[in-house]
């Protein structure tokens, strides 16, 4: 048998491993790395997994004794479904109904306008006009829930400047109650969060267009496109697995509708078209303190976004051929 003197002179980091062995030396390699990673798996582990221990509490009647969190959680009566039973006869109706509503339509508003604006704002030859747009864009994400709710809430009150315009427009002719009729909150809120959201949203959207090679608008440019084919046949297409990962994240969270623009925009007047998951949980949760049926409701929207997560994945997988994992 021939000796191979060339692979005396391999260094060992080439030398071919398998199994156990190539991983544990892939794992020292890359030892520096896993040890700037620790930091944040250790912020990770305190703040994100153990807390999930408390989700317990659900299958239990949780009462606070002052014996501390977790002996107070072992000692409490277990009722196993109890809690989401309860939940299922009573409210769940109306709030998965709100929920989806506003999550729906927050949906059909929020997700295609920052994708439109960041087409236009690509558009926009002159560089001072688009860095204005963009920037007054950005400023209503900035701008405190607690702001805008006050905003929204005197624009649209009885003698407020939207009563004023639909009057002068003769769409009217009396004071339209927009924030003490339940059929506009929905509406009301889509366009609020879409509003506050639209120019931080785009930025993902830009960077994407960024991305595109300008080649391609050149070779289409020579070729006779127009302005509007480029964007159909280049642009759309470039963003499209962007497009595809935004709606997954936007599907996957379509219950945490959210609950402070409920919070400040509803009232006593439409709280049958304001209460989501959110605020459910918030009332009985902390200020009731239910303790134990609010964590069964939060548990209980937390798996069916998962499912959603799961589903929409699966789907965009198989079609698109662009998926989260």
């Amino acid at each position: 048998m021939k000796h191979n003197k060339c692979a005396e002179n391999v260094p060992a980091e080439y030398v071919p491993f398998s199994g156990k062995k190539k991983l544990a030396l892939k794992a020292w390699r890359q030892r520096y790395l896993f040890l700037m990673m620790l930091p944040a798996l250790i912020c990770v582990i305190l703040f994100s997994y153990i807390p999930m221990t408390g989700l317990y509490i659900s299958f239990v009647n949780y009462v606070p004794r002052g014996e501390g969190f977790y002996q107070d959680m072992l000692a409490a009566d277990f009722v196993g479904l109890d809690w989401f039973a309860y939940f299922f006869s009573t409210d769940f109706a109306v709030i998965m109904r709100n929920t989806l509503c506003q999550s729906t339509l927050t949906l059909l508003f929020s997700f295609p306008a920052p994708i439109l604006f960041a087409i236009c704002l690509n558009e926009i030859k002159n560089n001072k006009v688009k860095k204005a747009a963009q920037t007054a864009s950005y400023l209503p994400y900035f701008i405190s829930w607690v702001i805008a709710a006050n905003m929204f809430i005197t624009f649209l009150s009885g003698d407020g400047i939207i009563n004023d315009i639909l009057q002068a427009l003769h769409i009217t002719n009396k004071d339209i109650l927009f924030m003490q009729e339940g059929r506009y909150f929905w509406w009301i809120l889509a366009l609020a969060n879409t509003w506050k959201n639209i120019g931080y949203d785009a930025i993902i959207y830009l960077a994407a267009i960024s991305g595109i090679d300008q080649e391609m608008y050149e070779a289409a440019e020579v070729d006779g496109a127009t302005r509007t084919q480029k964007i159909w046949y280049i642009t759309l297409p470039s963003l499209l697995p962007t497009i595809m990962v935004m709606l997954l994240l936007a599907v996957g969270g379509i219950l945490n509708v959210g609950y402070e623009q409920q919070l400040l925009l509803g009232n006593d007047a439409v709280i049958q078209y304001s209460d989501v998951f959110d605020t459910y949980t918030y009332r009985y949760g902390i200020i009731n303190g239910m303790y134990s049926y609010g964590t069964a409701v939060g548990l209980f929207k937390s798996a069916v976004s998962f499912t959603f997560v799961a589903i929409t994945n699966r789907l965009s997988r198989k079609h698109a051929d662009v998926s989260l994992y």
